[in-house]
């Protein structure tokens, strides 16, 4: 523990303890001088690479030695608290950085040091060479929640706050890598698609009345309503598998074909099916757009992605949908 001061550094008389002010402290009676103790300030900086990767070092000395942890140390006077912590970055670490934000201030007691203040900041790397300096024997980087235990539980709480400040950027960047990787996993708009699923009715109602009313769909108030409605529900409800395309090709193909043919044998314009699609995908849209999705950049990203998913998905669907009409045109008239 840190030695406790026995003689008044003012005079040199002897200090004795004594209730001030709601705690025991240390005062010289000969010429009233109160002797404050406050807690060390340290400076730790995180850093992490692209790959999500946190930047450790290996302490070299007591306390913990051989543990790993933030490259850190106590501030010094006339320098900031950023500063020092890019001093122990350079100094412990080897590279040069720049302060992106204030991550935590905490306090913990340590047997070796007494009371610390903890200050940790996320520092972006701007230049130098990793290599283990001054109070470390190791520099490493490690994936973040595959680290080593590290020595201070400061260093663990700067990190999850850390780690959640990135949380909604690094699902978006995975999401978006996603998009056009081909694959079955997961993307933030699938919670959208598979809301869309549920309320299908709903949304093919809000469709069958537009279809009905506008001007660029005339022939459509010619049909009963029942089975339009229920194919834009079957469309709908089929809406995430059609959606993820590869196994699902040959169904879209097959559905706006037939589509496209049942229309033209019902004397349909063609023009008049690529508009009842165009109109489906505006409702589809408009039911996302005022799910109050819009509130963080992870919520308006979401919709996004879903309006990019459509448009590919749409452009299939009038392809089909026109070429079935035309198959169907050219084998009538033959």
């Amino acid at each position: 523990m840190p030695l406790k001061p026995k003689h008044c550094s003012q005079c040199g008389g002897l200090v004795e303890w004594q209730m001030v002010e709601g705690r025991q402290r240390a005062v010289c009676p000969a010429c009233d001088e109160i002797f404050y103790e406050n807690p060390l300030p340290v400076a730790a900086a995180l850093v992490m690479n692209t790959r999500r990767e946190l930047l450790l070092v290996r302490r070299k000395h007591e306390p913990h030695k051989g543990q790993w942890c933030l490259p850190m140390g106590f501030a010094e006077t006339g320098e900031t608290i950023a500063a020092a912590a890019l001093r122990e970055l350079k100094e412990e670490a080897g590279i040069d950085g720049r302060a992106l934000r204030l991550l935590d201030a905490d306090s913990f007691s340590s047997d070796h040091y007494g009371d610390l203040l903890v200050v940790t900041f996320e520092i972006e790397k701007t230049g130098g060479r990793e290599q283990a300096g001054d109070d470390a024997d190791a520099v490493q980087y490690f994936p973040v929640g595959r680290h080593p235990p590290l020595a201070f539980a400061s260093n663990e709480k700067a990190l999850g706050l850390c780690a959640a400040a990135h949380q909604e950027g690094w699902q978006i960047h995975d999401s978006f890598v996603t998009l056009d990787a081909e694959t079955d996993k997961a993307l933030l708009s699938d919670s959208l698609v598979a809301l869309i699923e549920a309320r299908a009715g709903e949304i093919a109602d809000q469709w069958l009345a537009d279809v009905l009313s506008s001007s660029t769909t005339n022939s459509y108030q010619k049909v009963k309503r029942a089975p339009l409605r229920e194919r834009a529900v079957i469309a709908l409800t089929q809406f995430g598998r059609w959606l993820k395309g590869v196994e699902a090709v040959d169904e879209v193909s097959a559905f706006y074909s037939a589509v496209g043919a049942e229309r033209q044998a019902q004397g349909f314009a063609v023009q008049e099916v690529i508009s009842s699609l165009m109109l489906l995908k505006k409702h589809v849209w408009s039911f996302t757009r005022v799910q109050g999705v819009w509130e963080r950049p992870i919520d308006v990203y979401r919709v996004l992605e879903l309006n990019r998913r459509m448009a590919l998905f749409f452009d299939q669907a009038t392809y089909h949908a026109a070429r079935g009409y035309e198959t169907r045109r050219r084998g009538r008239a033959t």
